[in-house]
């Protein structure tokens, strides 16, 4: 006799008793809507548990939309601030004395103070390079430069400053980092 004529014959048997005794009927229904009510109860478990997954990515999508919402901004403001410091940096000390400058140069350093003021407020801060070991994850090494003094890997020109928003990269600092003198 297979296992699948001992279920039949088992069913069988119970159907005939049912008949006669009517609380296994009742006993066998119960059971039914037990293994229903458990049933019903893992799905509505499990859906609960995925609308809370659901909820819990849509709420980290939006935080870090509003957090990183400037990200495209702030890289094209960047080549602003790379521009402004470039111009300070060339107007000689002779001209920055000169009474018809002052007004300009004093113009052109509240701007970049007030530049940078913004980009903390919202989280963009300068990477630091020089005097670190380069870290490709920060830096971007652009040449190797033989340096007797500091240690190879180690930052000893930069470029043009890097940039993080908050704790994401926005631009690389672009560094020239120390190599053994020949």
């Amino acid at each position: 006799m297979t296992e699948e004529d001992k279920t039949e014959t088992t069913e069988d048997l119970r159907r005939e008793t049912a008949d006669e005794a009517p609380e296994v009927a009742d006993h066998d229904r119960v059971a039914a809507l037990e293994a229903q009510l458990e049933e019903a109860q893992n799905a509505t478990l499990y859906a609960r548990a995925e609308a809370q997954n659901l909820l819990r990515r849509a709420q980290k999508e939006a935080e870090d939309a509003r957090a990183y919402a400037a990200t495209s901004f702030a890289r094209d403001i960047l080549s602003v601030a790379d521009n402004l410091s470039r111009a300070l940096s060339a107007i000689p000390e002779e001209l920055r004395e000169d009474e018809k400058m002052k007004g300009l140069v004093a113009g052109l350093e509240a701007t970049g103070r007030e530049l940078d003021s913004v980009f903390a407020r919202h989280g963009i801060s300068k990477v630091s390079a020089l005097g670190e070991a380069l870290d490709p994850n920060r830096h971007q090494a652009m040449m190797e430069v033989p340096s007797a003094d500091a240690e190879p890997g180690t930052i000893v020109q930069e470029i043009q400053s890097g940039y993080m928003i908050k704790d994401r990269l926005l631009r690389p600092a672009l560094v020239g980092v120390a190599r053994k003198a020949d």
